[in-house]
């Protein structure tokens, strides 16, 4: 990312930042540019650019009633009619194309010592990301604000694996879903540490399509655990794969956006921005 690139984003996070503290009061472009220091022209060029809408029609989509209304008009149909369905081109569901394979115990005995990590470091529209895989399939993507940290919380999550930094074609395939073509995708397979109900709870993020919102008492009926809301919570809060595992779609069932491991600031950038390419 450029020196630039890296200005306009910081520009972009502190518009969203005060578009979501003061949407209830829906501010004039002349109010959101002036938070970011910009004219309202530039501003407006530089959002449009990266969203794809407007300042104003983005603001709507992260406001608390857009999500509500999402709730209430999809939520019932969120994994049983839109998969049979079958939506296909920019609104497919992920699981059409993303599949977990969990890892075996010997593959993750002693820290990981008879795994064989690849990684490598990325952009996407939301801030830089390290992203890693294995012979079998993408085992992490995180967003970072620091290298260094990034990589150790890698190898914090498996200390005795061997490390290459190469980027290979599995974790090249992964990163064209930022590119928001998923016609172009070949199938992407994620290669993961879990129990099985950690794995239950990640492929059922899997099947809430983009531009789409649920809650967790939602997956936990989906699941058959309808009681087990905070331990799912606690399941989606630790999803080793960001983004790809669309963790970022799970909500509060008041229309709040709740939290997020890499910042709500983020999970508000993402939400609206999958907003604005399905509906833009």
């Amino acid at each position: 990312m450029s020196e630039q690139d890296h200005i306009n984003y910081n520009r972009i996070a502190e518009a969203i930042d005060y578009i979501k503290v003061n949407f209830k009061e829906q501010p004039s472009l002349n109010d959101i540019a002036e938070s970011v220091h910009l004219s309202p022209y530039h501003f407006q060029r530089l959002f449009t650019d990266w969203a794809g809408v407007s300042p104003k029609k983005f603001m709507q989509y992260i406001s608390i009633e857009y999500a509500k209304q999402l709730l209430k008009d999809k939520q019932a149909t969120l994994f049983d009619t839109a998969h049979q369905t079958g939506l296909s081109g920019t609104s497919r569901l992920h699981d059409l194309f993303i599949n977990i394979e969990g890892m075996t115990p010997g593959e993750f005995k002693n820290g990981g010592e008879n795994l064989s990590i690849s990684y490598s470091f990325a952009e996407s529209p939301f801030g830089n990301i390290i992203v890693a895989s294995t012979q079998k399939g993408i085992c992490h993507i995180e967003f970072f604000d620091n290298k260094d940290h990034a990589l150790k919380k890698l190898k914090d999550r498996f200390p005795n694996a061997n490390y290459n930094q190469v980027v290979d074609t599995t974790q090249q395939n992964a990163l064209f879903i930022f590119q928001h073509d998923w016609s172009k995708l070949n199938q992407i397979k994620l290669h993961l540490n879990g129990t099985p109900f950690q794995l239950k709870v990640w492929e059922t993020l899997l099947k809430i399509p983009m531009g789409n919102l649920s809650t967790y008492g939602s997956i936990a009926k989906k699941i058959d655990k309808p009681k087990a809301s905070r331990a799912i919570g606690t399941v989606i809060g630790n999803n080793p794969v960001a983004f790809l595992i669309p963790c970022h779609r799970v909500i509060q069932s008041t229309g709040n956006i709740g939290g997020y491991m890499w910042g709500n600031t983020r999970k508000t950038a993402i939400i609206g921005w999958e907003a604005s390419k399905i509906n833009g």
